[in-house]
């Protein structure tokens, strides 16, 4: 249509546009229809420059995809812009060119003791919880840098995905888990109690690590087993999210010093992850959000 307009002026000089249209295999009807239709504004625009001033909200908010977008435009309606469903804001998004698609790299890095005396499986992949610091899953990733490579560990909330405590060193030692337990306690108390579920690497099969459970009252738990990845799949998809988001195409890892990815990663996860990340299990809200909206609730029914 745009090529038949541009060879007749827009319509103007008639003798050609039966010609154009007939060699194109296309109807004058179609042709004209076009014409009266191409200078309109395009109705989705408003919808569009909304969505482009959510994603330069946030550096990483370039990764939401289709899912998440809606939510957020549920959970923050621009004002005057209709939201409309999810397809069409899935289209929208492609018009524009910000759709994503992740791009993942499974790494298991732990490794199993096998004389070591394991924990029973007390989450049974169902890592579903109807309240905070009742269930909880834990494991470590490894980044490479330009001086070495940093191995990050997190405890992980099932009831909105959360961190809850996260530790980085330059090693994979059991004092980087408990670490990370250290730091969950200290921000959350009455995380006592809770279970918090790893795989079976020699980390969290460790008499130190044992020991820091023990004085925590943590309720350990251990993927079953002979188990597989899947046992710990609820921290696993949390790794594959933040390298995706965070690392990927952003950032070469390996031009960058430990210091340096421990600042990004902190912010990441602390800042942006806990307070400000759209998360569609949580309904489109943040972890911290559903966290509170969870308190207040207590306090009405109280």
């Amino acid at each position: 249509m745009m090529f038949i307009a541009l060879k007749t002026e827009d319509g103007a000089r008639k003798g050609n546009i039966s010609f154009y249209c007939h060699m194109l295999d296309v109807s004058r009807q179609g042709f004209y229809k076009y014409l009266a239709n191409k200078d309109r504004p395009w109705k989705y625009q408003d919808l569009a420059e909304a969505m482009r001033e959510i994603c330069s909200e946030d550096e990483y908010n370039d990764t939401y995809g289709r899912i998440r977008m809606y939510q957020v435009l549920l959970l923050k309606p621009p004002e005057g812009v209709s939201i409309l469903g999810g397809r069409t804001v899935y289209r929208v998004m492609e018009q524009i060119g910000l759709s994503h698609r992740p791009k993942r790299k499974p790494n298991g890095i732990t490794k199993a003791d096998r004389e070591a005396m394991k924990t029973d499986d007390l989450l049974k992949r169902d890592f579903q919880s109807d309240r905070p610091l009742k269930k909880c899953v834990t494991d470590i990733t490894e980044i490479k840098a330009k001086d070495g490579k940093l191995y990050v560990s997190a405890i992980f909330d099932c009831f909105d995905l959360g961190v809850l405590g996260l530790a980085m060193e330059t090693n994979m030692k059991a004092d980087l888990c408990v670490h990370t337990l250290d730091h969950a306690l200290t921000a959350y108390p009455t995380l006592r109690g809770a279970i918090v579920h790893s795989d079976r690497g020699t980390q969290y099969t460790s008499e130190i690590y044992r020991k820091a459970v023990t004085k925590y009252g943590i309720c350990q738990s251990m993927n079953s087993a002979g188990g597989r990845c899947h046992d710990n799949a609820g921290c696993e998809s949390m790794w594959a999210r933040m390298k995706s988001e965070l690392l990927y195409n952003r950032y070469d890892t390996e031009q960058m010093t430990v210091e340096e990815l421990k600042v990004v990663i902190w912010r990441y996860f602390i800042s942006y992850w806990n307070n400000r990340r759209i998360c569609s299990a949580n309904g489109g809200l943040p972890p911290m959000l559903k966290r509170k909206q969870y308190y207040d609730s207590l306090e009405l029914a109280a």
